[in-house]
């Protein structure tokens, strides 16, 4: 399933991103590696094919434009609150909001389906939180970081953020190729740049973090890829679901790779997200 695919691009993705920012900040990651994902996507686009219209350009333009600003609100929220609650709430709204609007606009999925989407979100919600020892009083520069009403906002923000993405991403039709991707990446960029020269963090990353800023722009171009080609052939809350499990595959990687400590309901959220992708399957 192109879903899992993008799923699985997304979540290594944010692994591979990680690993960056902990050499330098997130924001010098993403003013690379997302002009690069245009890149990409520009330079294949032409073998792709597809008829280039203003509404699947608008329409990738939005999802571009709602990355952007939920990735800048993202790591806002997590500077100043705590992961194990930003993380959860962020990853349920990313998963859940494309659920209701697909609902909203009369899809009926069936009630296979509908058990593998309810399983789908507990999973997300488990895989998503810190392991106890990683978060237990959760303290950086001298200070606890608490979920205060101005950390709410913004990780709420980002959350509705991220599920205007897929709802853009959906509503893209098609026909259009990669072309709407372009706009999508051309507007991420735009966005992400102008934030960086604000917060005066305009600046490139080098060595390890420039190589790792190149795979992730990679894995960028195909996880959104996959999303969007899987959107054009599913309905919105399911394909939504299975994209938005992509946190099973970083905890895996950090697990497998750095020999991070999983938790309890960690490994739970990973056994549910295999249950939920299943039940789905079986129900498309």
């Amino acid at each position: 399933m192109l879903a899992l695919v993008a799923a699985a691009a997304y979540g290594v993705s944010d692994f591979v991103g990680g690993v960056a920012s902990r050499r330098v900040t997130a924001l010098r990651v993403v003013i690379v590696s997302y002009p690069l994902s245009l890149l990409v996507v520009l330079a294949i686009a032409p073998f792709v094919g597809g008829t280039v219209s203003a509404s699947g350009l608008v329409w990738g333009a939005v999802s571009g434009i709602a990355v952007g600003v939920a990735v800048w609100w993202f790591y806002l929220a997590l500077a100043s609150g705590p992961m194990s609650v930003v993380s959860p709430v962020t990853a349920v709204l990313v998963a859940g909001l494309p659920v209701t609007v697909g609902l909203v606009l009369g899809e009926r999925p069936g009630g296979m389906a509908y058990a593998g989407i309810a399983v789908a979100l507990i999973a997300v919600v488990l895989v998503s939180r810190e392991s106890p020892d990683a978060t237990a009083g959760e303290v950086a520069g001298g200070r606890t970081l608490r979920f205060t009403r101005n950390v709410a906002l913004l990780t709420v923000g980002s959350g509705v953020a991220f599920a205007l993405a897929f709802v853009a991403l959906h509503r893209i039709g098609d026909g259009g190729g990669l072309w709407p991707l372009a706009a999508s990446r051309a507007a991420a960029t735009a966005v992400v740049w102008a934030v960086a020269l604000a917060a005066h963090q305009f600046s490139a990353p080098r060595g390890v973090p420039l190589r790792l800023a190149v795979y992730v722009s990679v894995l960028d171009v195909i996880a959104n890829a996959a999303m969007m080609f899987a959107f054009q052939g599913g309905m919105l809350s399911l394909v939504s679901v299975i994209g938005s499990l992509y946190p099973a595959a970083t905890v895996l990687l950090a697990m497998v790779m750095l020999g991070e400590r999983v938790g309890r309901l960690q490994q739970a959220g990973m056994l549910l997200a295999l249950a939920s992708v299943a039940m789905i399957a079986v129900a498309s």
